[in-house]
């Protein structure tokens, strides 16, 4: 597909430009309002495309936990009988608490850890089904109040009968960007894993304590602007991390519900490094 159809995706999902407007745009760029039409369903999520998990093993519940303005709603899943597990947040895109992300965190759970995907947009009432609407909720989120609603999740795990005390995070997209902020905003956080997400300010990176990994796609101009002073600022302030980035790829090669830019064999290798470092520093 032409880059700059899934630019003009991106452009739409990480900004304030409303729905008519991006088809127009969208339909400039292809030629005609109906040849727009048949591209949008291979830019937008499709949950049914998603990789299948085997639940078999696992135990998953929907659990609430007191947030700084009433309760914050989370997915919850672990192996089914296990105790004493790593725990590892999972923060999501900026779409909310969708289907892909509540398989993100079972498929977190299946690599034998205690899994909670906390849902940001609880002060409004949860995740809406409309996922525009999601994202114009998530510019509305108090940031002071959601970084410690989402710090308050880290201690839920902390804190939970089988988990081991150890926690770390995961987050995507706007997500990766929250990875960030907890990694500078807690101190006992052992690991942050962000993929494609901004930066933390570089004068805030020597509270940084967690080990970080990074993963950023070739193609995403837009994150990717950040990265060498961020990777500076690591660096002078000797700041254990691995930083990746996978060449020839899109913002949001993760998502498997995203045809257009989901790259399987990026998607796997991250995962695999993300995995081994939570089993590194978690276990």
């Amino acid at each position: 597909m032409d880059q700059r159809i899934i630019n003009l995706y991106d452009q739409y999902t990480h900004s304030s430009i409303n729905r008519k407007d991006f088809l127009k745009k969208l339909a400039l760029l292809t030629g005609s309002t109906a040849l727009a039409l048949s591209v949008l369903p291979l830019l937008e999520n499709n949950y049914a495309a998603a990789a299948t998990i085997n639940e078999d093993n696992l135990d998953t519940e929907n659990i609430t936990y007191k947030g700084v303005k009433g309760d914050m709603k989370g997915f919850l899943a672990k192996p089914k009988g296990k105790k004493n597990l790593g725990a590892v947040l999972v923060i999501h895109e900026n779409r909310g608490l969708n289907p892909h992300t509540i398989a993100v965190t079972k498929r977190v759970a299946a690599e034998g850890f205690l899994a909670l995907g906390v849902d940001a947009l609880s002060p409004f009432g949860g995740t809406p089904a409309d996922e525009d609407k999601a994202r114009d909720l998530i510019g509305q989120l108090n940031p002071e109040e959601n970084l410690q609603n989402y710090l308050y999740g880290l201690d839920y795990l902390r804190k939970h009968p089988d988990g081991n005390g150890k926690v770390g995070c995961v987050g995507f997209c706007w997500g990766g960007g929250m990875a960030n902020k907890l990694a500078v905003s807690d101190p006992t956080l052992q690991a942050a894993v962000a993929y494609y997400g901004a930066q933390a300010k570089t004068s805030d990176v020597p509270l940084i304590k967690a080990d970080l990994m990074l993963h950023y796609a070739g193609l995403d101009e837009r994150i990717n602007a950040g990265i060498p002073e961020f990777e500076a600022a690591l660096k002078e302030n000797h700041i254990p991390y691995q930083l990746f980035i996978y060449e020839g790829v899109n913002h949001a090669f993760n998502n498997d519900t995203s045809p257009t830019r989901y790259n399987e064999a990026a998607a796997k290798l991250a995962w695999e490094r993300t995995i081994g470092l939570f089993k590194k520093d978690l276990g």
